[in-house]
């Protein structure tokens, strides 16, 4: 059975999941930000999962993006996978306007993140999990 990566479970909360996908939100309150990861321990990169998933986590990738992007107003939307600081594999989805902080830079070590507290969520999230069909976990 996988394990979520401690990091990851630390900055990000469960939206949903598939068979195959845990489907997180980064508590950011700068950025609309999924994170995709795989439920496989010991994959850090693409390519080594099987072909069938690679398929499917490229579909998910996908779909998550474009109704994220509808559902925020995104200019652009950032996706990588990029896995320096955390082993596991997992996908970044990242909504941007130009007026974000960070716009046109990356995200990553801009700023300090905003956490949401008490139990709030962002504004999109209800929509996103409605429109893909996502399983709480």
């Amino acid at each position: 059975m996988a394990e979520l990566y401690e990091r990851l479970a630390a900055d990000t909360h469960a939206l949903g999941e598939t068979p195959d996908c845990w489907i997180r939100w980064m508590n950011d309150q700068r950025f609309a930000w999924l994170v995709i990861v795989p439920k496989r321990d010991g994959v850090r990169e693409w390519y080594e999962l099987d072909s069938a998933l690679q398929h499917d986590l490229l579909d998910l990738v996908n779909r998550s993006a474009m109704h994220l992007q509808a559902l925020v107003g995104a200019e652009k939307i950032n996706i990588g996978a990029l896995g320096n600081l955390v082993p596991q594999l997992h996908i970044h989805i990242i909504a941007r306007r130009s007026d974000d902080p960070c716009w046109p830079g990356p995200v990553w070590g801009q700023g300090a993140p905003v956490p949401f507290v008490n139990g709030e969520e962002p504004d999109w999230l209800a929509a996103l999990r409605q429109r893909l069909s996502y399983r709480c976990a």
